[in-house]
């Protein structure tokens, strides 16, 4: 049986009845690094990244990894070293980039909200360019630039106002959301940048949603972005990157994922015969499927005709199934024959009714006994938190059969130790 013919996730499969990531059996690092934990594959990063070179080559373009989705130092430094630019979307992120060997000169910045001491920084470190939200935005780049005497690279994230057909909180192409700026706006935000001594205008980006599975809306939106080129081109506005986001989604349930290769291929296609460089930001299909939450079942709790099945790991680990209802797939790491199926609900112990990983699955599991979370990648230790006082998770990465600890989980006495409590008066 071949990995993919089981799970959405490439390198995942089941032998000798126990999940194995690669060649690394679930077991070995449960026993090694306790749960929860979050585990990734190498393999699986560098077969995504590879589709995406196949389908935007260096000559053509270049690919930004979004840091959002999965911001530990040892991904960000594999990508790194395979040649990518960066994506980010707050100071803290540059930091990160920088901090893993990332250059600044292949970072965007992206963001509504970007603070005048971001900027700075950012400016300082000489990034590739700020993609700006807003002519407030622009106008605080260009004060903060020519106070420090440099000249801000600067970009429009303009708002296509294509409909993505995702989850409405991850639809960020639309009129009503909170992202990017109009093209009226953009036409002009892009004259005002044109004749300000600090700015720089080097191109146009734009970011529609996350978790597409259409390339309709992406060619929908690539073809816009087209025509506004071209307009600016008229004015004398050239420039010499279009970069096109990203939110090519992947397999969690049974979707049928984008051909990525293919997808940029067609984007490609849109702008033949321009002489611009094309930018792709990828992030959840980078890392998305190379991922999982390892968890231990804790309870088995029978309710009259209801099932919980009572884990370690809970919402503030994985946020996206309380945050988007999304879904999961939920599977033992330890084959059960013996066990009775059960259909139930798998539950954290955060004390709050959504605090859930997955509903209404059926598992042949026992109290003890591991569950693989599957394609936790993207957007799962990024967003975890302290809720309840809990320790985020630890991190590991496999490559073939060795594994390696790539952030330690956290100690309960790390999240008070910068508090203080007052004393009552004497």
């Amino acid at each position: 049986m071949t990995p993919s013919d089981l799970f959405p996730m490439p390198t995942l499969s089941r032998r000798n009845g126990t999940l194995t990531l690669e060649t690394t059996p679930l077991t070995a690092i449960a026993e090694s690094y306790g749960t929860p934990c979050y585990v990734y594959s190498e393999a699986a990063i560098r077969a995504a990244w590879a589709a995406y070179r196949e389908g935007l080559p260096p000559e053509a373009g270049t690919i930004h990894y979004a840091v959002k989705a999965n911001s530990n130092l040892s991904i960000l430094r594999l990508f790194a070293e395979l040649g990518a630019g960066f994506d980010i979307v707050s100071g803290g992120e540059l930091e990160r980039v920088v901090a893993a060997g990332g250059k600044p000169e292949t970072v965007v910045f992206s963001g509504v909200g970007k603070a005048v001491w971001e900027i700075e920084r950012a400016l300082e470190l000489g990034i590739g360019a700020f993609h700006v939200e807003s002519l407030p935005e622009l106008e605080r780049i260009a004060t903060i630039a020519q106070a420090h005497g440099v000249t801000a690279p600067i970009s429009f994230r303009v708002n296509p106002d294509v409909d993505p057909k995702t989850h409405p909180y991850i639809a960020t192409g639309l009129a009503r959301s909170k992202f990017g700026v109009t093209l009226d706006e953009a036409r002009i935000g892009y004259r005002q940048a044109m004749d300000h001594p600090a700015l720089s205008v080097v191109g146009v980006a734009c970011h529609i949603g996350s978790q597409l599975i259409d390339d309709a809306p992406l060619i929908e939106a690539a073809e816009r972005i087209r025509r506004f080129v071209e307009e600016l081109a008229d004015e004398g506005i050239r420039l010499t990157t279009i970069d096109l986001g990203g939110g090519i989604g992947i397999r969690y349930r049974d979707e049928s994922p984008l051909d990525v290769a293919q997808t940029l291929r067609r984007l490609r296609a849109v702008f033949a015969g321009r002489p611009e460089r094309l930018a792709v930001e990828p992030g959840r299909s980078l890392v998305g499927a190379a991922g999982l939450l390892l968890t231990r079942v804790e309870y088995v709790k029978i309710r009259d005709d209801h099932t919980f099945f009572v884990v370690d790991a809970a919402m503030n680990d994985l946020m996206r199934p309380a945050l988007y209802e999304a879904w999961h797939e939920i599977v033992p790491v330890v084959d059960r024959p013996e066990c009775l199926p059960r259909t139930g609900d798998v539950v954290g112990p955060v004390c709050e009714t959504g605090d859930f990983l997955g509903l209404g699955r059926t598992l042949a599991v026992a109290a003890g006994d591991l569950l693989a979370v599957l394609c936790a990648g993207a957007y799962g230790m990024t967003m975890s938190s302290n809720y309840n006082t809990r320790p985020r998770a630890a991190e590991v990465l496999v490559r073939d059969s060795s594994h390696q600890l790539i952030r330690p989980r956290e100690k309960r006495e790390q999240l008070w130790a910068d508090e203080f409590a007052l004393l009552p008066n004497a």
